[in-house]
């Protein structure tokens, strides 16, 4: 989110790279919502952010979430994925996700801004896969996706490819990683960036008539041509109906890191999942809100 007033200033101007970076960083303000570190996302639209998802025992899922920031920063945004169990192959579907600022203004020496706005907005249609495999314990995907970016009267669009996996010990400890809008190799391109992720199971036993988990959570994203974030989480759960997640995370930049933090809720009811989530904002901006809702079909 500081990273805002700097994005503004200066994409402006910017030629393709820059322009494919602008888009990339409005989906950094969507992940400032995601109350765990974006590797180790599962259900819901995570697989927007790890195509590697665990097996579900249901045919197909269908999940929308809606992304609202403080009206200091004017970014609002939806996501949407849909997946359907396909054997021997696993799960295929698509992605698609469309972030933007409203309400930008040309403006010149005159105290009054100039006719007309500016047109501020990426999105993303992509067919993502992923399996299951040996037990479960193990899962790999992929996404290929289209990505568009609008900047004012500039306009890039790109190809994307995007792999991850993930390995689950036991339910103990997770390991998992993932690409974000990967499209060349580079370690310092700001339009995209590498997942990571870490949860070790802290606590399980039976509680309230069914079963509670407590986890530890770790997660990186780096490769972005800036310093590295760094999150710090924790997630409980009570059987498969709630679960509450918090992440505290460091966020790097050009100039000065920041701290920012996100608390989140999951709630299941039948074969629907409902999801909501808010940071808390940094530097006196606002909050931002996440909610989603995701139905499965058995």
């Amino acid at each position: 989110m500081q990273r805002i007033s700097l994005l503004l200033a200066g994409f402006a101007p910017a030629a393709l790279w820059a322009q494919r970076a602008a888009g990339t960083e409005l989906w950094r303000v969507a992940a400032t919502t995601l109350p765990l570190p974006p590797a180790l996302g599962t259900g819901g639209a995570a697989a927007f952010w790890n195509p590697a998802q665990p097996a579900i025992p249901e045919r197909a899922s269908l999940a929308l979430e809606v992304i609202e920031t403080a009206p200091t920063v004017g970014a609002s945004g939806v996501l949407t994925t849909a997946r359907v169990r396909v054997r021997p192959l696993g799960q295929v579907g698509f992605v698609y996700g469309r972030m933007g600022i409203g309400d930008l203004v040309r403006t010149s020496l005159s105290p009054d801004p100039d006719p007309g706005t500016i047109a501020y907005y990426t999105q993303t249609l992509g067919a993502t896969w992923g399996m299951a495999l040996g037990r479960g314990g193990t899962a790999l995907g992929a996404t290929v996706a289209y990505q568009q970016t609008h900047l004012d009267a500039a306009q890039s669009n790109r190809w994307t490819l995007d792999v991850g996996a993930r390995r689950t010990f036991s339910d103990a400890v997770t390991l998992a990683t993932a690409t974000h809008f990967f499209s060349r190799f580079a370690t310092g391109d700001a339009s995209q960036e590498l997942y990571g992720g870490l949860e070790v199971r802290v606590w399980h036993g039976p509680l309230w008539g069914t079963r509670g988990v407590v986890r530890g959570r770790y997660g990186i994203a780096t490769a972005h041509g800036f310093a590295a974030d760094h999150q710090f989480g924790a997630g409980f759960e009570l059987g498969p109906q709630f679960g509450c997640d918090l992440v505290v995370a460091r966020e790097g930049s050009y100039a000065q890191a920041g701290w920012r933090m996100v608390i989140g809720v999951r709630v299941g009811v039948g074969r629907y999942r409902v999801s909501f989530a808010r940071d808390f904002g940094v530097n006196d901006i606002g909050a931002a809100y996440r909610v989603g809702l995701e139905g499965r079909v058995p």
